[in-house]
């Protein structure tokens, strides 16, 4: 994780001003202890920052802001390219000249031949602005899926971006106030959809889009990427054995990909089938054994998950390190809502911080089994829906009377509580159905 943070002045306005530019940077300094660095064009319209974590070439010759031969093209990346080898060997083939092995410096070279139709090119994670001296142009991009944040603020002056909102909270020039339209957002689900954000005037820059500003304050956006599905009644038929095998390349592809590290890496391991799976593929990946990471809550049961991690790392031969804390939410309530930039109303968010903060005394990196219940359609309340739809809706309305007269639940996991929450919600159109069976306030 690194941060990157910068602004563009539009004509007639006031230059870029350093030291408010390093106010911004000094903000992202836990996104990347290692190194920090600011860039100020000649004219003084552009400035970019970026904090350094150190994961790929860890010499002073991969730092950020990174240049192009000539210094006219200037780029600041937060995230990992995948793919950044393939395409160094064609742009070396072609006559460029690399200072580094970083993976940020094949961004500056592709776009040189490519304009912002470079970025359609990376396979990864990340956020990134580029300067372009010539055309006098920054441009911001995020990646397909959008794991890696990036947030914008405009006004009449200039436009500015950061990693991380209170960045761009630490200008004080800058008019940025709580928007009361978003709170019902929050209520409903726990944070606000992109692209808002919960502040007035920041907003997010959409996952898979690119975003140009000329010195004018004119901008263009490009959607490079779009999760596409099937029609109803075209989906293609497959044999499950075939499904099965495709599954199983794409994901050790993917595991495989994110081992590219010159620093220790790691996982975290739940219970879980996700974190499961990515670790028995990185035991087989690996010549050594994998660093593993649990953690478990003492005096709560329904949270904790050691026992089957523990059985997982002995069955792969893991050196597993278990951390067991008390938590009291109370005591995070101010760090969690400083780190993500206001109110977050998930639960795992708590265990989150907490094996993220012990595990990095261990390792730089850690892979999770993140984004694998989205995938594969693994939370129990996909189930319930293809359920409540075979159902007549008297069933509900019974099942909620027999459930009524039960004892209460010892915790909202419980099968007692989820059974009451579907046969309350059951009767509902899909999409309410859906969202009253999280909703914080419904």
């Amino acid at each position: 994780m690194c941060g990157i943070c910068g602004e563009l002045s539009f004509d007639g306005r006031p230059p870029v001003f350093e030291p408010a530019l390093a106010s911004m940077l000094a903000t992202l300094i836990h996104r990347g202890p290692d190194h920090g660095a600011t860039y100020r064009s000649d004219d003084g319209r552009a400035g970019l920052g970026f904090r350094r974590l150190s994961i790929i070439d860890l010499r002073a010759a991969a730092n950020q802001p990174i240049p192009n031969e000539d210094g006219t093209v200037q780029v600041v990346f937060n995230g990992e390219i995948y793919n950044f080898r393939e395409l160094r060997k064609g742009l070396v083939d072609r006559g460029h000249q690399f200072r580094s092995n970083a993976d940020s410096e094949v961004i500056v070279h592709l776009y040189e031949e490519l304009g912002d139709r470079a970025i359609d090119e990376l396979d990864g994670m990340f956020a990134l602005a580029i300067w372009d001296a010539r055309q006098k142009r920054l441009t911001v991009a995020r990646d397909r899926a959008g794991k890696k944040p990036l947030f914008l603020y405009q006004n009449a002056e200039r436009v500015a971006f950061a990693s991380e909102i209170k960045a761009l909270l630490a200008r004080r020039d800058f008019s940025i106030e709580v928007d009361a339209g978003a709170v019902p957002s929050y209520f409903l689900y726990g944070y606000v959809p992109h692209p808002a954000t919960i502040y007035r005037n920041v907003r997010q820059v959409e996952p898979g889009t690119v975003e140009s500003f000329d010195l004018s304050g004119r901008s263009v956006a490009r959607r490079y990427w779009q999760l596409t599905f099937p029609q109803r009644g075209a989906e293609m038929a497959h044999d499950y054995n075939v499904a099965t095998a495709r599954v199983r390349q794409l994901v050790t592809a993917a595991v495989e990909r994110r081992l590219m590290s010159d620093v220790p890496l790691g996982a975290f391991l739940s219970g879980g089938l996700d974190s499961t799976i990515i670790v028995g593929l990185m035991s087989r990946l690996l010549d050594e054994p994998v660093r593993t990471f649990s953690i478990g809550f003492e005096g709560d049961e329904a949270f904790d998950e050691t026992a089957v991690a523990r059985d997982t790392a002995r069955h792969f031969g893991t050196r597993h390190t278990e951390f067991r804390v008390k938590p009291s939410a109370i005591d995070l309530i101010d760090t969690l809502v400083y780190h993500h930039d206001g109110p977050f109303a998930d639960s795992s968010a708590i265990p989150t911080y907490l094996v993220s903060k012990l595990t990095r005394e261990h390792v730089t990196v850690a892979l999770t089994g993140d984004g694998g219940d989205e995938v594969f359609a693994g939370y129990l309340r996909f189930g319930a829906a293809l359920a409540a739809e075979r159902l007549p809706a008297w069933a509900g309305r019974g099942a909620a009377a027999l459930l009524a007269g039960l004892p209460a639940s010892r915790n909202e996991r419980h099968l007692l509580a989820r059974a009451r929450r579907f046969a309350r919600f059951m009767g509902l159109p899909l999409t309410d159905r859906l969202t009253a069976w999280t909703a914080v306030f419904y």
